[in-house]
C-alpha cells in the first residue's frame, strides 16, 4: 500500500467508482481531532466535518473506546432479536429530545423516508385524511437526501433531473416565507418538513419567528411539524437542536450524522408514542437499524451532549467565527450566514470550487455549494488557534 501514490489511488476511484461526487484532489489516510493527513504526510485542518457527521472530531477517544468495547461483544443481531444496547439507546435519545419513542435507522435519507411514512400513516389512521390524499409540505432549496421519494420534492436539478417519474403528495413553498406556508395549509396536510437551517443550500438561516410560525400553523391545522435536524442538530448551532433558538418543539425530530460519532451511520426519528405508535410489526424496518454497535456509539454521543460542553464550545467559537467572517471585505464577500460553528460564505465573484481548492493548497478543507458559496462546519472540538488559522487562510485567498 505504501508504494501506491495518491495519483494512482485517485485514478482507481475515477475509473471504478460512479462519478456521483466531485471530491477535492486530496487522498486522506489518517485523521484525529480536527486534523487529517493525506497519503503524502501533509496535514489539513478539516472545516467540513463530513457535513456535521464529525461534530466530535475524527476518532474521538471516548467514541473509539466505546466502539472497540462493543466490537469485542456483538455488532449485529438484526431486529429479529433484542440486544442489551437497544432499549437504553432508545430511552436515552427520547429523553434528550423530551420525546417518548424512537425509530432507529441508518442513513439520514432513511430517516427522512421514515418520517414521511410516519406522517402519512398517522394522517390516515389518526387525523382521518382520506386514503391516498395525504399531503406533506416542504420548502424550496431543501436538502433531505437523494432517494427517489425525497428528490420528488427537491428544487435542485442535479439531484432531481432525469430521475422521474416523481412521487406525488408534496407541496413546495419558499423557505422562510410563513405567509406562503399559511396559504397552502388545508385539512389534507399531514406534515410540514422543515430544516431549521438549510445546510446544503448554503447555511440559510430563516427570518426570526419563522419556525415559531411553522409551529403555530401546524398546530392550527392539526399537522405534524417535522424538523430535519440531521445536519443542524446535536450541538452544531450552539444548542442541542437548532429549533431551540426559537424555543420551538416540533412533533418529530429527524436525526443522523453526528449521532454516529463519525464511526458508523446512525439515524433516528424521535417523536411521541401517539405518532410513532402507529407502526405495527412488519410495517417498517431495517436489518442494520438500531444494531448493537450503532446503539453503543449513539449512547456515548448522547452522554457527551448531556454535559453541555460541546454546545457551549459551538456557541462561543461560533460567535468568534461570525465576528471574523463579518469583517471580511464586502467587495469580495457578498454574504455571510452563521449560526454556532456553521457558516455559509458567499463570494461576490470567486467560484466556490476555486475557493475550496485554494484553501486546500493552504492546508484547510472546505466544500463548495451552489456556485459561489462555501460551507464551514468545523468539528466542535476545534481549538480557537486552529480556527483562527483556518480563517487566516480564508482571508488570504480573497485578498
Amino acid at each position: 500500500m505504501n508504494d501506491v501514490t495518491a495519483a494512482q489511488l485517485r485514478a482507481q476511484a475515477a475509473v471504478h467508482s460512479a462519478h456521483n461526487y466531485h471530491p477535492l484532489p486530496v487522498v486522506i489516510a489518517h485523521a484525529e481531532g480536527a486534523w487529517v493527513t493525506d497519503t503524502d504526510g501533509r496535514r489539513y485542518l478539516d472545516l467540513l466535518a463530513a457535513y456535521s457527521a464529525l461534530n466530535f472530531g475524527h476518532r474521538h477517544p471516548r467514541l473509539i473506546a466505546v466502539a472497540q468495547r462493543q466490537l469485542e461483544r456483538v455488532t449485529l443481531v438484526s431486529r429479529a432479536f433484542e440486544h442489551d444496547q437497544f432499549g437504553p439507546f432508545c430511552a436515552e435519545l427520547a429523553a434528550m429530545a423530551d420525546m417518548e419513542m424512537v425509530l432507529a435507522m441508518n442513513s439520514g435519507a432513511e430517516a427522512i423516508e421514515t418520517a414521511i411514512k410516519t406522517a402519512r400513516k398517522w394522517g390516515y389512521e389518526v387525523k382521518g385524511v382520506p386514503a391516498n390524499e395525504a399531503v406533506i409540505i416542504a420548502f424550496e432549496g431543501n436538502f433531505h437526501g437523494r432517494t427517489t421519494t425525497i428528490i420528488s420534492f427537491s428544487t435542485d436539478p442535479d439531484s432531481k433531473d432525469s430521475f422521474g417519474p416523481y412521487t406525488p403528495g408534496f407541496r413546495l413553498v419558499p423557505y422562510g416565507d410563513a405567509d406562503a406556508l399559511a396559504a397552502v395549509m388545508d385539512e389534507r396536510v399531514v406534515g410540514v418538513l422543515v430544516e431549521p437551517i438549510q445546510g446544503e443550500a448554503g447555511v440559510i438561516v430563516p427570518p426570526a419567528g419563522f419556525l415559531r410560525r411553522v409551529r403555530e400553523l401546524c398546530t392550527q391545522w392539526g399537522a405534524l411539524m417535522i424538523a430535519d435536524e440531521i445536519q443542524s442538530g446535536l450541538g452544531r448551532t450552539g444548542t442541542t437542536f437548532a429549533c431551540e433558538h426559537e424555543s420551538v418543539v416540533p412533533d418529530m425530530y429527524v436525526l443522523g450524522k453526528a449521532l454516529g460519532g463519525g464511526i458508523v451511520p446512525v439515524s433516528a426519528v424521535v417523536s411521541s408514542a401517539d405518532i410513532l405508535g402507529v407502526f405495527k410489526p412488519g410495517q417498517h424496518g431495517s436489518t442494520f437499524g438500531g444494531n448493537p454497535l450503532a446503539c453503543a456509539i449513539g449512547r456515548e454521543v448522547i452522554a457527551m451532549l448531556a454535559t453541555g460542553e460541546f454546545q457551549e464550545r459551538s456557541a462561543k467559537l461560533g460567535a468568534h467565527m461570525n465576528d471574523r467572517l463579518a469583517a471580511l471585505p464586502a467587495r469580495a464577500v457578498r454574504d455571510v450566514r452563521c449560526r454556532g460553528l456553521w457558516a455559509g460564505v458567499e463570494f461576490a465573484e470567486l467560484n466556490g470550487r476555486e475557493a475550496s481548492e485554494r484553501l486546500m493548497e493552504a492546508g484547510v478543507l472546505v466544500k463548495d455549494t451552489h456556485g459561489t458559496t462555501i460551507r464551514l462546519a468545523p468539528p466542535l472540538v476545534i481549538s480557537q488557534d486552529d480556527l483562527d488559522f483556518a480563517l487566516d487562510q480564508l482571508e488570504a485567498i480573497i485578498r
